[in-house]
């Protein structure tokens, strides 16, 4: 009899609204049948939009801070790269929350489609860039109205069912990583066309004089053309009021499934409660935000550093790749993590969850993080192949991580305050991003100044440090700070 007034009551909590967008999507996922491939296909090109930009200039960066003079020697250069770098991450930290309360009031829909042509506008300019603060200046406004990924994480919460959620967080996150890393293999194959590819780029064209602009114009093309298809997404949104009373015959419904109801039942009630309550004060999506910010923070200095070493010298402990080496590592990293991501992710957090895949992810990749320095020592063949074996391994480890992260932070909040919730999500990531890329860049300048150092010499401090980021957040996983909203 109880499960009979469960049913009445929540048959009377999903009315469908005429003309609310929200409950026309809500009725689209009740009757859609099979695997849905469109949805999955507008979050990936959305999040690999927004992620593109991010991390393609770490290939020529090096180059680009060497062009523009302002570095005294070679060996200050990865102090003025990594305030280009952060200046993207500093505009979005002020900027996320205000971009997540938009889109819970005004839609998902206008907010990813700011962010697109934004995209497009600021990327563009920064290619064409003319001196260091120009730079930083482009990134900075690119990072301010970077709105999406925020408001991605909560549209694909939302447009999913509730058995296809895993698979939306991993398409974001999986979207996110590989734009990540084929972000910088476009910026190492595009970058200085006109030297690389005379015959097709010459020196008095714009790209002779530019260098930088082709990768920046290719992914400004592709935020275009996102921005076209985004027209025709559905907006999520509810734009009537949620039901917080009932009518007398509700009452009477919910007395009786009370007399009835478990202790069990009590504690969801309990909890769906707390979900309601302050974002701040709710410490499930609290805690998640904040071992998602630790290893983004991992994350981003990872980035940086594996291209500034990369491309360093080998007298330094570097590699002495050229832009194009460096993109081609990423190309085949991309590749090994969108097979994972696709075929593998899901079957993993369905058997082990969202946290212990995070657990597991984090405690792995310190010990291949230990051997890049002795990579460096190797060369030819095995060197080729023990750097895309670590490299592929990282970044499938890294973004299997922060994709648990994702899927506990979606499950703290109601959809009403998702937008805001990945807004903070976004403000304190992007917090932790700008330290990430400022400190990467002053510690690998400090580590090629302590190459005779009896202590972690040279690049093994780097890494070494990469290695205490990762290990903070995985004992952050444990309880009693990481809370589940159903623990």
């Amino acid at each position: 009899m109880a499960d009979e007034y469960k049913e009445a009551l929540l048959e009377k909590q999903t009315t469908y609204h005429e003309g609310c967008p929200g409950c026309k999507v809500e009725n689209m996922k009740q009757l859609r049948t099979g695997y849905p491939y469109l949805e999955l296909s507008f979050v990936w090109i959305v999040v690999l939009s927004t992620s593109l930009p991010i991390s393609s200039l770490y290939p020529f960066l090096y180059y680009m801070i060497e062009d523009f003079g302002v570095a005294k020697t070679e060996k200050d250069i990865g102090f003025y790269a990594g305030f280009i770098a952060c200046s993207f991450m500093f505009g979005r930290a002020l900027t996320s929350i205000f971009w997540g309360i938009v889109a819970d009031r005004y839609g998902r829909k206008p907010i990813i489609l700011l962010g697109t042509i934004s995209i497009a506008v600021f990327n563009a300019l920064f290619g064409l860039s003319l001196n260091f603060w120009m730079a930083i200046g482009m990134r900075f406004l690119l990072g301010s109205f970077n709105c999406l990924l925020g408001t991605m994480k909560a549209y694909a919460s939302e447009i999913f069912r509730d058995e296809y959620q895993a698979t939306a967080m991993s398409a974001v996150s999986t979207a996110w990583g590989i734009g990540l890393i084929i972000g910088p293999a476009l910026g190492g194959f595009l970058a200085q066309p006109a030297d690389k590819y005379p015959n097709v780029f010459s020196k008095e064209s714009i790209f002779g004089r530019f260098p930088y602009a082709l990768p920046c114009f290719t992914i400004s093309a592709f935020a275009l053309v996102v921005t076209v298809l985004c027209c025709f997404i559905p907006e999520t949104l509810h734009n009537h009021k949620q039901d917080n009373t009932l009518d007398d015959d509700s009452y009477e419904i919910i007395e009786a499934a009370a007399r009835d109801s478990t202790a069990s039942t009590g504690k969801t009630e309990k909890h769906e409660k707390a979900s309601q309550g302050p974002l701040l004060k709710n410490w499930p999506l609290m805690s998640s935000i904040i071992v998602y910010c630790v290893l983004c923070l991992h994350d981003t200095a990872y980035s940086e550093i594996f291209a500034l070493w990369a491309n360093s010298p080998r007298k330094y402990g570097g590699l002495n790749y050229s832009t194009n080496d460096v993109g081609t590592v990423l190309a085949i990293s991309g590749l090994g993590l969108f097979c994972f991501q696709v075929f593998v992710y899901p079957l993993a957090e369905r058997l082990l969850g969202p946290v212990l895949v995070t657990r597991f992810a984090g405690a792995l990749m310190i010990p291949i993080q230990m051997s890049y320095p002795f990579i460096a020592n190797l060369s030819g063949l095995s060197q080729s192949l023990m750097l895309n074996c670590a490299s592929i391994l990282i970044n499938v480890l890294s973004v299997s991580a922060i994709t648990g992260l994702l899927i506990l932070q979606n499950k703290a909040v109601e959809q009403r305050q998702r937008g805001a919730a990945n807004g903070i999500a976004m403000t304190a990531m992007s917090l932790f991003k700008t330290v990430g890329p400022a400190g990467a860049g002053i510690l690998f300048s400090l580590s090629e100044r302590r190459l005779n150092a009896s202590f972690l010499p040279g690049s093994h401090m780097v890494f070494f440090v990469l290695n205490v980021i990762v290990l903070v957040g995985v004992a952050l996983t444990f309880k009693p700070f990481l809370k589940t909203a159903r623990s």
